[in-house]
């Protein structure tokens, strides 16, 4: 089964994330508010995926999603966003992310679809 981590500043998508993925067969481990948050779980649960929110707030996934990896290699970082994946094409691309998910595709199949791409 698939460890999962949940980066997110707003609480309800937190929620009804973890549920949703939960419910379609994914192991959600943790869910973070915080970049802070988010490096003590990865670092402690070692899970296999951590889904991280391009804003989260004050801060960037994508600083996070670096200072993740340098945490732990084994976590594969998938950015998630409301924002369309055209737009941060060229952010995504000079990340070290696996893939990005749209908010309103999240699911189980996307997350494994996602890793199965990148294998």
């Amino acid at each position: 089964m698939v460890t999962c981590v949940i980066v997110d500043d707003n609480a309800l998508f937190l929620e009804g994330a973890a549920d949703l993925l939960r419910r379609e067969g994914l192991d959600v481990v943790g869910v973070a508010s915080n970049s802070a948050e988010a490096i003590r779980l990865v670092a402690e649960l070692r899970p296999d995926v951590v889904l991280v929110d391009v804003d989260l707030g004050d801060e960037d996934g994508f600083e996070l999603t670096q200072r993740l990896y340098d945490v732990s290699a084994t976590s594969k970082v998938i950015l998630v966003s409301t924002h369309a994946e055209e737009d941060l094409a060229h952010l995504i691309e000079g990340s070290p992310a696996l893939g990005f998910i749209a908010k309103t595709r999240l699911s189980a199949q996307a997350i494994h679809d996602t890793l199965a791409r990148a294998a």
